[in-house]
């Protein structure tokens, strides 16, 4: 999983988990000064451009899923004999976080969800907003498996953020592109189709949400949501952090206020 360890200092051990089309060099511009006062972690997923893997392995039945990765993300901690860490998961990494947390809560002492979502597709039965209607998906999943290559560049531009530099736009996409399209098709399915609401209620670990304030790809209306659900039986819920900014890699766009809200979530902690 090509994991690096970064910093040599600190009590606290933050792990750094990029989400779809991402690698460990997503985190690039934050990981550096977040390792000036923590130990850091950054590793890619099976499924990244970034690891040399035989396909069937990412697809085989029940890898290509939310509980899938959690068991990779298990295992690798295991290995590292990492305990009571902070995981920072962006995007689909942070309900596989919560995923793991819930079946080793002894690894994670906090969950930081960076635009994070348990479901993508609205449900006009009980009014949940997450930001994509089904024939949306379907035609996303339709021009991935028509012609990857052409699909990636436009897709990055589009998740970044219009208003990104487009260094930003540039390393996402160049990212992206290197992932196998077999796996691209197969984990964005996983992600788009994925309904994994009812683990929210499950998790114990304290967690803050952090979303930027315009997310085509999360809606804020979606960190209001997992707030509410994950909200304890003593009534307390995850504290939501809203960055002022657009698009859905605050990483890439805002690294040091994205620097600033992780060290001070840190520092809380």
């Amino acid at each position: 999983m090509n994991v690096k360890v970064l910093g040599a200092g600190g009590e606290a051990t933050v792990v750094l988990a990029h989400g779809y089309g991402g690698s460990r060099h997503i985190w690039d511009d934050v990981a550096p000064a977040l390792a000036k006062k923590f130990r850091v972690v950054v590793f890619d997923w099976s499924f990244s451009g970034d690891v040399i893997v035989d396909d069937d392995v990412v697809l085989s039945d029940g890898s290509c899923s939310y509980f899938g990765f959690a068991d990779e993300l298990v295992a690798m901690m295991d290995e590292l004999a990492l305990r009571e860490v902070v995981f920072v998961g962006h995007s689909m990494a942070g309900m596989i976080g919560c995923i793991a947390s819930v079946a080793r809560p002894e690894l994670f002492s906090r969950l930081v969800l960076v635009g994070a979502s348990p479901r993508y597709i609205n449900d006009d039965d009980d009014g949940y907003v997450g930001g994509f209607e089904r024939a949306e998906v379907d035609a996303m999943l339709a021009a991935i498996e028509a012609d990857f290559a052409s699909w990636a560049p436009l897709f990055a531009e589009a998740v970044v953020g219009p208003d990104a530099h487009p260094d930003a736009v540039a390393k996402f996409a160049k990212q992206l592109g290197r992932m196998r399209p077999a796996a691209a098709l197969c984990v964005m399915r996983a992600v788009l189709t994925c309904d994994v609401r009812g683990v929210l209620r499950d998790v114990a670990a304290p967690c803050t949400i952090v979303h930027c304030a315009r997310d085509t790809v999360a809606p804020l209306a979606v960190a209001l949501y997992m707030q509410s659900a994950m909200a304890g039986s003593d009534g307390a819920a995850p504290t939501v952090v809203v960055m002022e900014s657009s698009g859905h890699f605050p990483q890439l766009t805002a690294p040091m206020e994205f620097v600033r809200v992780v060290e001070a979530i840190m520092l809380d902690h």
